[in-house]
């Protein structure tokens, strides 16, 4: 960032002391989010974090991470080493102060760091104490040290073990069973974020390595083009409509930024926003800052070189972004976060500055590529087009009462609770299962409208072809909330949208259509934890007079082998759909509050969930076959 953190010490003064650890090991979920998968991953990104920020100070060029056999982790870089002297205030050495006392670090004004990200700097001394061990080992002063750890205990005092001309820190770490539901990492999950770490750092060499039994693999994420890299591979599996991806940055007093983007023939938009490394999913300055300049530098572009007439409407933001895969990445100081789970930057001055940038460099980009220009206005102008045509689509449906909940579709069988906290709709497939549903439903809380075979994919089509299809329209009218720019999450009816499909091929097919839908065009349904996933059994198993229920083929083999010993034959029928089910037996196995499994289907992130998206329902055909064959191991037809 700045040749003035290089001449910088660090060492114990650096690390600067705010309070204990005690709370952690109670409270898990403050500090990584979940004791689920989510959490457990987290841990690593803690650990890497302090890594990347030897990076960014200019020290470190490679962090190697590893899944040990038993499911430890090792993260290794090449930096300078944590800092080995006694702390002045404490009188323990400062690597010890990092992993057991909370809110230390070089990371809250002790000089340590100009730029830094990680969760408010807490890393090392969570990981410690959500760790069953923890184990050190650093080089520095011409010496390897090593420390050890346990639960936030430090477990074997600081000892010098070694010499080495090296400098680096190494830090292996096992999670505690205690505190994790299960302590499995997940490899494509670390493999995403840490290419994306790569990819935000240009330059930088990370490598991940899994030597688990059975699953030994090896990748090496280093990307000298950085975020311009990162745009070419969102969009990968789209069609650019300019070959060039438009890059530009800027370091002004303390502040940076860097934007790649690039449009392809696309309807939807990804832009991508980060500050220090961090996902500002939910945007903040900069993101505003980008978006207005970008806005008025295309329709000034536009006016100037008469692409467009004198007296037409301007292109909206919705126009100018159509198609457009963008990235923003922001380093600065004193990162202002609103809210604890940092997603959204607040410094005021980091608007103008991202503005001002976009505003010259993409002016000078569009003047020095007039046939490019060309190129994304007309793809602009398409997209203003399609947006009065639906905008005519959206009156045209208000007047006969559809998007204003005046009436309801004739498909829908809504319940009589107003309180859309306590109501709930199902998503059923056919009008055979939605006969059942109808029938066997709680009628105070729960609705049921049935799809008839399967909706439009929208990665296909513009807002105003959606808003022709009847079961799309049905659905918007159903949730009551609108659609696109018109969403309102205030006006959502039910609490609980529950896609309830056959657990089959097919039924699968609809249930990503679906999904497809509210990520693109209703996502804060998703957001918001709003959409489930039922989950209907796959056997039913008639034994000795009872009857049991199964939703997996690995959970009828269990009750197989128990029920081996008792009398009789077993009679098993594997439902081919929910259409097999009469209404009792949907209600007892999939309906009932007391019985029934939902699975939430939760947004972890934007980038990863665009691929996906993209991959599944796009157009290319062989990116699309390597996803199945890549992830057709993992898949379950119960989920």
């Amino acid at each position: 960032m700045s040749t003035e953190v290089k001449n910088q010490q660090y060492d114990a003064a650096q690390i600067q002391v705010l309070e204990g650890l005690e709370a952690v090991r109670k409270r898990p979920g403050m500090y990584i989010g979940s004791t689920g998968p989510r959490g457990l991953h987290h841990l690593v990104y803690e650990v890497v974090d302090n890594s990347v920020d030897e990076a960014l100070a200019g020290f470190c060029t490679s962090i190697n991470i590893t899944i040990n056999a038993d499911n430890s982790i090792t993260v290794e870089d090449d930096g300078r080493g944590m800092p080995v002297d006694t702390h002045p205030k404490l009188g323990i050495p400062a690597v010890e102060v990092i992993h057991t006392v909370l809110h230390a670090g070089g990371k809250f004004g002790g000089g340590g760091y100009k730029v830094s990200g990680g969760l408010h700097g807490v890393g090392a001394s969570v990981v410690n104490a959500l760790s069953t061990e923890m184990e050190v080992e650093i080089k520095r002063n011409g010496k390897i040290y090593k420390q050890t750890y346990s639960r936030g205990k430090t477990t074997m005092p600081l000892t010098v073990i070694g010499e080495s001309r090296h400098t680096g820190s190494r830090s292996t770490f096992w999670p505690d069973p205690e505190i994790f539901e299960e302590v499995n990492f997940d490899y494509a999950t670390l493999e995403h974020r840490l290419r994306e770490m790569a990819f935000l750092n240009k330059g930088i060499r990370i490598s991940l390595k899994d030597e688990r039994e059975d699953q030994k693999k090896e990748l090496v994420f280093h990307y000298e083009g950085g975020i311009k890299e990162f745009v070419i591979h969102q969009n990968k599996n789209k069609e650019p409509i300019h070959d060039e991806v438009i890059y530009f940055e800027l370091i002004r007093d303390n502040l940076e930024v860097e934007v790649a983007m690039q449009y392809t023939d696309r309807y939807n938009e990804l832009i991508l926003s980060y500050a220090n490394n961090i996902n500002t999913t939910e945007g903040g300055t900069h993101m505003v800052g980008f978006k207005s300049a970008l806005t008025r530098v295309i329709n000034d572009y536009a006016r100037k070189n008469k692409l467009v007439k004198e007296n037409d409407e301007s292109l909206s933001g919705e126009d100018v972004r159509e198609g457009l895969t963008a990235i923003i990445s922001v380093k600065l100081t004193e990162p202002q976060f609103e809210g604890q789970t940092k997603t959204k930057l607040g410094n005021s001055e980091m608007r103008g500055f991202v503005e001002t940038s976009t505003n010259e460099n993409l002016t000078a980009f569009l003047e020095e590529h007039p046939n490019e220009a060309r190129i994304i206005i007309d793809k602009c102008l398409r997209a203003a087009r399609a947006r009065e045509a639906a905008r005519k689509a959206r009156d045209l449906t208000r007047r006969k009462g559809v998007l204003d909940g005046i009436s309801l579709p004739g498909k829908l069988a809504d319940c009589s609770e107003k309180d859309p906290a306590l109501s709930e709709i199902f998503l059923v497939e056919g009008d055979s299962a939605g006969g059942s549903a109808k029938q066997g439903r709680d009628r105070k809380r729960q609705a049921v409208l049935p799809l008839r075979g399967k909706i439009l994919n929208v990665e296909k089509a513009r807002l105003d072809k959606i808003l022709n299809s009847e079961e799309i329209k049905n659905m918007i009218t159903a949730f009551g909330c609108g659609i696109g720019q018109d969403f309102n999450i205030e006006k959502l009816r039910y609490h609980k949208i529950i896609i309830m499909t056959d657990a089959d091929v097919d039924g699968a097919h609809i249930r990503t259509l679906l999904l497809t839908f509210f990520y693109r065009y209703m996502t804060p349904l998703i957001e918001g934890g709003y959409v489930y996933a039922a989950q209907p059994p796959l056997f039913q198993t008639k034994k000795a007079k009872e009857i049991y229920y199964t939703y997996s083929e690995r959970e009828q083999e269990k009750l197989m082998a128990g029920l081996a010993d008792k009398p009789g034959k077993a009679d098993i029928q594997r439902y081919k759909g929910l259409g097999e089910m009469d209404f009792n037996q949907l209600w007892e196995t999939t309906m009932d509050y007391n019985h029934r499994t939902l699975i939430q289907i939760t947004l972890e992130d934007s980038a990863a969930a665009d691929e996906i998206f993209t991959t599944l329902m796009g157009d290319k055909v062989p990116p699309r076959r390597k996803f199945i064959e890549e992830n057709a191991k993992y898949a379950t037809l119960d989920i």
